[in-house]
């Protein structure tokens, strides 16, 4: 038998995330996942 989470816990879940998503954004780590991503993608085809 499964259970199903209830509509409102899933709302509530989602609007954290989107809350976390835009006090991310207006820190400025948009820019720092993007640094840190470019550094992996160069370290895995062998440039950095």
């Amino acid at each position: 038998m499964k259970r199903r989470i209830p509509t409102s816990v899933t709302l509530l879940l989602l609007g954290l995330a989107a809350l976390c998503c835009l006090f991310g954004t207006l820190r400025g780590e948009g820019e720092t996942v993007r640094a840190k991503a470019a550094a992996v993608c160069l370290e895995c085809i062998g440039i950095g």
